[in-house]
């Protein structure tokens, strides 16, 4: 049984974490409604909207949760009668946007973990129920959560963590070693333990997509009769890529909800406008606005070709063009503005510098905007 009709719950979310999911849930089990406000600043790094519906995501299930969001771009001063009417009014004025509000329902209970409830509260006309304020149950702030994201892993959701992970890509021609170098990548973040033990990988679908394009090709060419195709004799569209990048993209953002703070990838729908290039001549319009609309890189690794040998595995073709497709994934990269390296020597050199131009990215942090004071 509530004993609140209302609960109101305010914050920045900058970002979610665990101690504010405690304090939703809390008030879920408490009230028989729940208004959750996200206040965020114009100068904060991750966006409202962003926040909001890593919110709404988190206790979609909790009915009579609605999760309001606002624009608070006044100074935090808790000694100034003009600050607190200020910001009380923008939470009264998304309270009054969401469905408990815009029923009239007032709110009788304030859910806070800051000293800050008490006056909250009594501007509300409502119960102060104060949760974990020593946070001797969730041991984790924002302010923590920004100062180091992979110390707090554990205390952020699935797409909390997506948004954080550090995207890392290997690139490169046929047959110079990306998947190798990606997977012992991925092999040696995940031996470091904590968070990097949840390191994902994400493998290159287009290799799928030639596999069962070549076995439906044999498959029918058995029941006509026909000789045996190879890789040489299937077609590719330009339907063929645009699946292929946006499959690229939804394989990494499924990967990155689960993975750890670096999140390795076998390519991406960059790398597809230059395989688009090499088959089809030209990258078309829906595969480059795939990779403009990827969340952003951390790091790029280029695998040069000239110290691999040309391993013609049965699905490879390309051998020849190998130079021009290192110049052209060169030149990409350099246009794209993010920050990527080129790797050559053997096996073990080329994961050395891999791993030491990761840990430069992670040393470089998250880089995120104070929020506003």
């Amino acid at each position: 049984m509530s004993v609140f009709q209302h609960g109101l719950v305010i914050g920045k979310f900058y970002p979610p974490h665990a101690g504010h999911h405690f304090l939703i849930r809390s008030a879920a089990e408490s009230c028989a409604r729940v208004t959750v406000v996200v206040m965020a600043a114009d100068v904060e790094s991750i966006p409202l909207a962003a926040r909001i519906e890593w919110v709404r995501r988190a206790h979609h299930e909790q009915s009579g949760v609605a999760v309001v969001g606002v624009r608070d771009n006044l100074a935090v001063d808790y000694e100034s009668e003009t600050a607190w009417r200020g910001h009380v009014a923008l939470m009264r004025e998304a309270i009054a946007c969401g469905p408990h509000g815009s029923a009239g329902i007032a709110v009788d209970a304030v859910f806070t973990s800051e000293p800050y409830g008490a006056e909250l509260a009594r501007r509300f006309d409502a119960a102060d129920v104060r949760l974990d304020a020593l946070r001797a149950t969730h041991a984790v702030s924002g302010t923590k959560v920004r100062a180091d994201p992979v110390a707090a892993w554990d205390a952020l959701e699935p797409p909390v963590r997506a948004w954080f992970a550090k995207r890392v890509v290997v690139v490169g021609a046929e047959s110079t070693g990306t998947t190798t170098l990606s997977m012992d990548l991925a092999h040696a973040l995940r031996r470091r333990g904590g968070p990097h033990a949840l390191t994902r990988w994400v493998a290159e679908y287009g290799r799928e997509l030639t596999v069962r394009k070549l076995a439906v090709a044999r498959a029918l060419a058995g029941l006509r009769g026909l000789p045996e195709p190879s890789v040489f004799d299937l077609d590719w569209d330009d339907a063929d890529f645009e699946a292929v990048a946006a499959r690229q993209c939804a394989d990494e953002d499924s990967a990155a909800q689960s993975g750890g703070p670096v999140l390795v990838c076998d390519t991406d729908a960059l790398a597809t406008t230059v395989w688009q290039e090499r088959y089809r001549g030209r990258s078309t319009e829906p595969v480059r606005a795939l990779a403009q609309e990827m969340p952003p890189r951390a790091l790029y690794i280029l695998t040069d070709h000239a110290d691999v040998p040309f391993d013609d595995d049965g699905l490879r073709d390309g051998e020849q063009l190998r130079p021009w497709m290192t110049d052209r994934f060169r030149a990409v990269l350099e246009k794209s503005g993010t920050r990527w390296i080129e790797v050559r020597g053997d096996r073990a050199s080329r994961l050395e510098q891999a791993l030491a131009a990761v840990d430069e990215e992670l040393g470089r942090g998250w880089e995120l905007a104070a929020p506003l004071g």
